[in-house]
């Protein structure tokens, strides 16, 4: 069936333009002045609102299972609320444990992911090395698309990589033509810092901070930025919270090296005054690492997006309930680490972001999708409002307003760190796939309608990205 979006300002990274968008199937046919709607094609009517390429959340985790719990919301529930706030494809992780084979792992969150209602792709961490791990690398970027790589620094005793891990991933990821991306925190600081703040009776969820400062989180980036110049691979930066961390990425871009840089929409809005909320509950409810920093940092965060230090703008969407925050009521290392976002991200990144003049609408687009298509080797297929490219859109009003809530959330996790906030520009619309799967507050998500999406290697950059 065919869809025809009239009226609109598309909104690419590079310009604005006045335009209508014919889909037809799963992909963009044409896009241009005054198009003639095919017999039967549903007609949007656009006007007064920009048209963007769908939302790219770079770091979700549907689904988890994690410090002895699993996230409250699976791959149908997250992607259905991402559908909700323009994001139509979710870059979301496979982690296996420690002795677990890539491919066993690989499989499973396959299995999981299949009742998606949006597009999916996974990142892979690698938590272990032997010569399998080896071997399935080369099986994940050959035969099953995965580009990335994922290395926790942190999280000593569960799924933390040492550096000859790094070293020996960073090198295959280099053979293949994949990318290393990297949780940057130095897990033996953070074990001994919470150790002592324990051993001190500091256990609520105010101490989260204080055990991961922003030398912790800057000292594992100059890290992993040095092991990747060694190496000559370049590497991502998930997840940066700190001035420190970002100052580790511009130093090393100005040598000419290949580091990418990702902001958290949390982070760029939220201080760490919540750790001292006097409901510990609702403390708990923003434990999350790295954890939400000093107001300066935010602002240097804004910097590096404005000035190209920083790529792309994610949520680290990783939902837990109040219950389930709660076994780490008397001991803040069992507080499950995690919070929601995939819904708001797209409205507060405009709203803080656009409204403020601190970013154009292309700008936007730039941080919200086009460079995460880019960086993952899946532009333009995704990430691009152009002819042949996939037909997964959003409708954009920048002057209707909403107020953030878990009242109105479509997650399951029961709390919205950006409860009360209103934003005004949100979606109206989103399209995926050539089908509206969200129109004026009403959600039309399918339980299994989103497609896996393969990312050649960096090696075969030039193969046809519409395949």
């Amino acid at each position: 069936m065919a869809l025809l979006i009239r009226g609109g300002t598309v909104v690419n990274a590079d310009r604005a333009f006045r335009a209508d968008v014919l889909c037809v199937g799963d992909r963009i046919a044409a896009v241009g002045a005054d198009l003639d709607a095919p017999a039967g094609a549903h007609v949007v009517d656009a006007g007064g609102r920009y048209v963007m390429p769908g939302g790219i959340d770079t770091h979700t985790h549907m689904q988890l299972p994690f410090m002895g719990t699993v996230t409250a919301d699976d791959f149908y529930t997250g992607t259905a609320a991402a559908l909700a706030g323009g994001t139509t494809t979710i870059m979301d992780f496979v982690i296996p444990d420690p002795q677990q084979p890539l491919m066993d792992a690989f499989r499973t969150w396959r299995g999981w992911a299949d009742k998606s209602a949006a597009d999916y792709t996974f990142h892979v961490a690698v938590t272990w090395w032997d010569d399998t791990v080896h071997a399935d690398m080369g099986v994940l970027v050959r035969e099953h698309g995965v580009n990335s790589f994922k290395h926790f620094m942190a999280y000593k005793n569960a799924i933390m990589a040492d550096d000859e891990t790094l070293v020996k991933s960073f090198r295959r990821a280099l053979e293949l033509g994949a990318i290393p991306t990297v949780h940057a925190e130095n897990g033996e600081l953070v074990y001994q810092l919470q150790r002592e703040l324990l051993a001190k009776g500091i256990r609520g969820p105010e101490a989260h901070p204080l055990s991961r400062p922003p030398e912790v989180e800057a000292e594992a980036a100059n890290r992993a930025i040095a092991i990747a110049g060694v190496l000559g691979t370049p590497v991502y930066i998930v997840h940066v919270s700190c001035a420190e961390s970002l100052d580790a990425i511009a130093r090393a871009r100005a040598r000419g090296q290949r580091v990418y840089g990702e902001a958290l929409a949390g982070h760029l809005v939220i201080d760490d005054s919540v750790y001292r909320h006097p409901d510990p509950a609702h403390a708990r409810a923003y434990v999350m690492s790295p954890p939400f920093r000093p107001p300066h940092h935010q602002a240097a965060l804004w910097q590096g997006l404005q000035g190209g230090n920083l790529h792309t703008t994610a949520t680290d969407h990783c939902t837990f309930c109040a219950a389930q925050k709660a076994a780490g009521q008397d001991d803040f290392t069992r507080i499950p680490n995690g919070c929601g976002g995939v819904e708001e991200r797209m409205a507060v990144v405009w709203d803080a972001g656009v409204n403020t003049g601190r970013l154009t609408p292309s700008e936007f687009v730039r941080v919200t999708s086009t460079n995460a298509a880019q960086i993952f080797n899946i532009y333009p297929r995704k990430g691009s409002v152009a002819a042949g490219a996939d037909a997964d859109l959003v409708l954009w009003d920048p002057l209707a307003t909403r107020t953030l809530s878990a009242a109105t959330q479509h997650s399951q996790g029961g709390f919205n760190v950006f409860e009360g906030r209103t934003v005004r520009g949100v979606a109206t619309h989103t399209v995926a796939a050539g089908k509206v799967v969200y129109a004026d507050g009403e959600l039309r998500a399918e339980r299994g309608a989103g497609r896996y999406v393969e990312r050649p290697a960096f090696a075969a950059a030039g193969a046809a990205a519409f395949s």
